[in-house]
């Protein structure tokens, strides 16, 4: 089945690694045995219906940023670098602390779509940014803008993940990284083909001493351990030559411990127990994640289609330090949140014609929430004052099921030969909390201006329910003359998001070395949702802003040559909200009258970020460098407007030495020496202050790591 290229942003980052060397390629790649004729045929059969699968999903007029495995490897850690750090080196994306939101996309909160060969995957109540494992990922294609019909709900970004597949000679690879703050991370993979079945695992467990953002400027924290396991499995059996069943798996465990901030002051009595010292309390966080999906894959002519059925399960449980949060906060919450997700995605395209390309779709969710917590909190007197000092425990569950529907149709117009125009419409329904629905007209157009320059232009009208999961509802009344009361009485439900998003970029060539992207957005936004942390569990609260909006320009360069390129990525952004509508009960009344009549920034609106790197190659050596850049998210000065400073700016630089040793005994070897935030630059990434901000959160100072892996 022939198709005429598609116009699109030229993917960047990939050409900036394009020559680096990656013991996996390598080994997978290898010739297989004489003998092995029936797996060379199913490895063609992969590679057409991977090709089919990627032709599902459309990407004209959309901004396209591309990273592949030879990029990650640049990176300090390598395919040890946290999935969300590897997306800060993507226009566009900022970074934020752990228990934040970790990274925002065009100055949006969270609002991030991951999907994974194809199947979009259940959100997560830990954050998928950390559950994913980079190691298992072979590419990953980051689409922004204006997004044609296919994509819905979260669409901030698209995080599309091509998965590492079984090779026609199996192998594997172990390695270990070990470095600073107590960090050991071994991981081990497995892969190859069997005749018609084809399969890759992988897993690695990690343990370290800086599981969460510092609330200190030193070099170690506090009570800061964490213990995190991750397992990933994609198998494949090949029925025909045009059909493919596929089983994907993954899980995730977390433990974590909070990190302590000595020499605070209590503000309550409790009785018959000693105030613990701020510095010694013991509280913790447990996460949890996994998830299952089975999908069946065919082409038939020019008709191709995918369906999938999946299952999600996340939990998150944090266990307070009881005394101490009593007597430094008043408030213990032993808080439990779980999330069960079932449903079937179905995405088919038909080439109708020569110049008409159809792309249809469904996609059904149904999720149940629980939110079970047990607080302690003591009597108020009417004035402020403690009214007993003896604490008493409240119990405040609840559930919730709700329902997702999508359906989508859209068609792809080759009108010439340097014109391509993809517009259709999708309808989304929602009940959950509330009951809402909306149907969003997408319209792209493509145009090849002359050769190695294109331009695209796109609108698209967006709906965005809240995340179930996070919009668990307390009963306010249930804390009424207590230690836990709401400032505001009042809270209402949060709404869905209702957005009208326009983009236009231009992608230009100068020569085979060098490309360069500029791209421009401007989103009009009702019912604007954001997150915020509101207690000790770094569990986010979603609510509205009544009307916002958000602007930004990013720009974006790489160069490239056979040893050595670089990149350099520069965003302008700003996003600003009015009059909080739901979730009022989470804010104090002189905020809720001041963002009521004045537009006021979202805590996460970073001005400018930067991001770049180089590398050279020389022989059967890399060495490479990557810089973050960021003016700094917002803050709330003392007696100032909300969100209306900033923190300081600050820079952090890493660098990474790797060799790799080939045909040795145990296979091809190879060594990494990282050296990260090189110049040991202290910098704020929180100050606790803001709207919905949690502790002061400092980023990791100077680290070092080194790492030693095989494959064979």
């Amino acid at each position: 089945m022939q198709h005429k290229p598609q116009l699109r942003t030229l993917p960047l980052l990939i050409a900036a690694a394009f020559y680096a060397q990656h013991a996996y390629a390598e080994d997978g790649a290898a010739d297989a045995a004489p003998d092995a004729a029936p797996m060379q045929q199913v490895e063609v059969t992969a590679a057409h219906l991977k090709s089919a699968r990627i032709d599902l999903s459309p990407n004209v007029g959309t901004t396209i940023y591309s990273i592949d495995k030879h990029m990650v490897d640049q990176l300090g850690q390598g395919d040890n670098t946290p999935f969300n750090e590897v997306l800060l080196r993507l226009p566009g994306v900022s970074q934020d602390s752990k228990g934040s939101g970790s990274i925002h996309v065009r100055d949006d909160h969270a609002n991030v779509q991951y999907r994974v060969n194809g199947v979009q995957l259940p959100e997560s109540i830990s954050g998928f940014g950390q559950s994913i494992d980079t190691r298992f990922v072979e590419s990953t294609d980051f689409i922004t803008g204006a997004l044609p019909a296919q994509f819905g709900l979260r669409t901030a970004g698209i995080i599309d993940i091509q998965t590492k597949e079984g090779q026609p000679k199996s192998g594997g690879r172990i390695g270990v990284l070990a470095g600073s703050h107590g960090y050991v991370e071994p991981s081990t993979e497995f892969f190859g083909t069997q005749g018609a079945f084809n399969y890759y695992l992988s897993g690695s467990y990690l343990t370290n001493k800086l599981g969460i953002e510092n609330p200190l400027p030193t070099s170690s924290a506090l009570h800061d351990k964490t213990n995190q396991t991750k397992s990933f499995g994609a198998l494949s059996y090949f029925l025909d030559d045009n059909t493919r069943l596929g089983l994907m798996f993954g899980t995730y465990n977390g433990r974590f411990q909070i990190p302590n901030n000595p020499n605070q002051d209590a503000a309550f009595t409790v009785a018959g127990a000693a105030t613990p010292d701020s510095a010694q309390l013991d509280e913790n966080q447990r996460e949890k994640n996994r998830f299952v999906v089975l999908s069946l894959q065919k082409s038939v002519g020019d008709l191709n289609y995918q369906v999938s059925g999946f299952h999600q399960y996340s939990e998150l449980h944090y266990t307070p330090d009881a005394i101490g949060d009593l007597a430094y906060n008043g408030v213990a919450s032993d808080t439990l949140r779980s999330n069960t997700s079932n449903g079937m995605q179905f995405d088919a395209s038909y080439k109708l014609n020569d110049t008409h390309t159809l792309r249809a779709g469904l996609a059904y969710t149904r999720q149940t929430t629980h939110s079970d917590n047990s607080v302690g909190v003591f009597d108020m007197n009417d004035d402020g004052t403690q009214a007993s000092t003896t604490p008493r425990t409240i119990i405040d569950n609840s559930s919730k099921t709700g329902k997702q529907s999508s359906v989508y149709l859209q068609d792809e117009w080759h009108i010439s030969a340097p014109l391509t125009v993809n517009y259709g419409v999708r309808f989304d329904k929602v009940q959950a909390f509330v009951s809402e629905q909306q149907w969003s007209p997408r319209i792209n157009v493509a145009y090849q201006l002359a050769k190695g320059t294109a331009l695209h232009a796109g609108y698209s009208r967006y709906f965005t329910p809240p995340p179930q999961e996070l919009a668990a509802q307390s009963s306010i009344d249930k804390y009424a003359g207590t230690s836990n009361a709401p400032e505001v009485g009042v809270s209402d439900n949060v709404k869905s998001e209702r957005t009208n998003y326009y983009d236009v970029g231009l992608s230009h060539q100068f020569s085979e070395e060098l490309t360069f992207t500029a791209d421009a957005y401007y989103k009009k936004i009702r019912n604007m949702l954001d997150e915020g942390q509101f207690g000790q569990a770094l569990i986010l609260s979603p609510f509205n802003y009544d009307r916002g909006y958000a602007k930004g320009l990013e720009l974006s360069g790489v160069y490239s040559r056979k040893n050595w390129g670089g990149f350099l990525n520069v965003t302008t952004q700003k996003a600003e909200g009015s009059n909080i509508i739901s979730g009022q009960s989470l804010f104090g009344p002189d905020e809720l009258a001041y963002i009521a009549n004045h537009y006021i920034h979202v805590d996460h609106d970073q001005t400018v970020s930067v991001s770049g790197g180089a590398h050279y190659h020389f022989g059967d050596s890399q060495i490479s460098s990557d810089v973050l850049y960021g003016s700094g998210l917002r803050l709330t000065p003392d007696n100032g407007a909300p969100n209306s400073g900033h923190l300081p700016h600050y820079t952090t630089v890493n660098f990474a030495l790797t060799h790799t040793w080939k045909a040795t005994p145990v296979g091809t070897v190879e060594g990494r020496l990282a050296l990260i935030n090189a110049f040991d630059k202290v910098y704020l990434l929180r100050d606790g202050s803001g709207v919905g901000v949690g502790a002061p959160q400092y980023g990791e100072r100077r680290s070092f790591y080194a790492g030693l892996s095989t494959s064979f």
